[in-house]
């Protein structure tokens, strides 16, 4: 079958610059692009706004059941935004209080039932490039290309500083090395669906990686894979 599209997944770490890869393979092979994170990082803001307890799992399935995520295009810049209830949180849920507990939140088991029914629907016509950190292992297990995104602590929480300073001046190097390491342990050590590597996946350790030398790496995988599947 001609033109036949596939479904690449990508997980790692927070701050490896998974969703700028991902962004960047989806815009090149006009597939489309899914910020998992982004709905995570939209409950969790709700549950802060709602003042909802963590764990209480009555108030959890109650406080899931009056939330709607949408991605919507965003002309101005090119991108899709994240909308809450037919809010756009965008740049809310990018602030550091929901980086606080975004992690707490997404290994809620019943936030993630919530989250990966979405996602595994949105993957039904395939053509798509997903990021986060089970989406290998969990939301797309038979997904034609899986992609490890890997970095050094260092150059992460470097990455994030650039990025989030740029937002809050007074942020500091100290509060997003300790973010990232409460991250990391919360993402790894879960009961539902903790981040692990895949062991189909393709490791891409970008550290000293520019975004142009790892798009070109991912990018000629996907193109083996995609080749592969119009050939079968």
């Amino acid at each position: 079958m001609a033109n036949q599209k596939i479904i690449i997944a990508i997980d790692g770490f927070s701050s490896c610059g998974k969703s700028t890869l991902a962004k960047a393979m989806a815009k090149n092979l006009e597939y489309v692009f899914i910020d998992t994170g982004a709905m995570y990082r939209a409950v969790a803001l709700f549950f802060l706004r709602a003042g909802i307890d963590f764990g209480n799992t009555s108030d959890i399935a109650a406080a899931l059941n009056k939330i709607t995520l949408q991605f919507k295009y965003n002309p101005a810049t090119l991108q899709s935004d994240m909308y809450l209830n037919e809010e756009n949180v965008e740049q809310e849920i990018r602030e550091m209080r929901v980086s606080q507990k975004v992690s707490e939140v997404a290994a809620i088991a019943l936030v993630r039932d919530f989250a990966v029914a979405q996602q595994q629907a949105m993957g039904k016509s395939k053509g798509i490039v997903m990021d986060g950190r089970d989406i290998g292992t969990v939301v797309f297990p038979k997904a034609e290309l899986k992609i490890f995104v890997t970095a050094s602590p260092d150059i992460r929480v470097q990455r994030r500083f650039l990025e989030l300073s740029a937002k809050n001046p007074a942020i500091t190097v100290e509060e997003i090395a300790e973010n990232l390491q409460h991250r990391d342990l919360i993402d790894t050590t879960r009961e539902h669906s903790p981040l692990k590597q895949a062991e189909d996946a393709l490791v891409l350790d970008n550290s000293n990686m520019s975004r142009e030398a790892q798009l070109t790496i991912a990018l000629q995988w996907a193109q083996e894979r995609i080749s592969q599947a119009n050939n079968k």
